[in-house]
């Protein structure tokens, strides 16, 4: 029997390893190989059926629904397998636009696993991977979960690893600003930066050398994000000093810049500092093994 309703937890993410290649596919995307984990801040969706397609969000979004990620991911689902993707989507938005956190990724990946869920389809089918990448880079990876490295656009999963869960982490980044992520690779292409090493990054994940995986996070694509909005690189260098840091960079596109921290409490007091002493957004969270999380009611 249908449900009459699902709630999705849609997780974001963060970047442990980000190589942006100056090559670029057929489809004119970058060549870009990423390693990322889920994190317990998310967004929620209800969905239910309804007479027709319709997504709203909360925040309003400032720009037509059509455009959403999650109504797109609607609409393509239907296209791929020949139905009508008549449901209300309400998004209760919690991850920032423009952070690098993959909010429109994750909310589209939502979208997704629940209609599987309501149509009854097998979510390893090869069409439900056709149908994420159709949507963004991002997407394949938030239909799983658990650490993963992904290759071509970054929306090719080629390994997944032992989750990192319960590692706390502290998210800061400017109040009012962001970057889009395609104007920080079209600064990319006008000063590239080199493709930072990333077997080491696999083999310690390989090898859950947590060690090992903090000291090699990196991301070549911070530099066009700082360049773009520079109160990213005052976040990075001030978040690198502070105490129990064990690693720190943008994630993604930025404007996001997250530590990795020893304890929840230095997380924390990070969060608190930035947000009291310095006006930026901020948020504490912690490493997380879930891709999007289905209730039925």
């Amino acid at each position: 029997m249908p449900a009459r309703f699902m709630l999705v937890t849609a997780p974001a993410k963060i970047n442990l390893y980000l190589g942006v290649h100056s090559q670029k596919d057929e489809r004119g995307y970058h060549r870009v190989d990423s390693v990322m984990t889920s994190i317990d801040l998310a967004d929620t969706l209800a969905i239910a059926p309804a007479e027709e397609l319709s997504v709203h969000t909360v925040p309003e979004a400032d720009f037509p629904m059509e455009h959403n990620t999650a109504y797109r991911a609607a609409a393509a689902m239907g296209e791929a397998f020949g139905r009508d993707p008549n449901f209300t989507i309400l998004i209760d938005k919690h991850i920032p636009v423009r952070s690098g956190l993959g909010g429109p990724s994750t909310d589209a990946a939502a979208v997704i696993m629940a209609l599987c869920r309501e149509w009854g389809l097998d979510p390893t089918d090869p069409k439900i991977d056709e149908v994420a990448r159709s949507i963004g880079a991002d997407v394949p990876f938030f239909l799983y979960g658990p650490p993963a490295y992904l290759a071509g656009a970054g929306d090719e999963m080629r390994e997944l690893f032992r989750p990192l869960t319960g590692t706390p982490v502290a998210l800061v980044k400017p109040l009012a600003s962001g970057v889009t992520a395609r104007d920080a690779y079209v600064r990319f292409d006008e000063d590239p930066v080199d493709v930072p090493e990333l077997e080491p990054m696999l083999e310690a994940l390989r090898q859950h050398d947590e060690t090992a995986i903090f000291d090699g996070v990196v991301n070549n694509l911070a530099p066009a994000a700082c360049a773009i909005e520079p109160e990213i690189a005052e976040i990075l260098d001030w978040i690198r000093e502070q105490p129990d840091v064990r690693a720190a960079d943008v994630t993604g596109s930025g404007a996001c810049v997250f530590a990795v921290c020893n304890t929840q409490m230095a997380a924390d007091a990070i969060v608190l500092d930035a947000i009291k002493e310095h006006g930026w957004w901020g948020q504490s969270a912690k490493m997380e093994n879930s891709g999007p999380y289905i209730a039925a009611g």
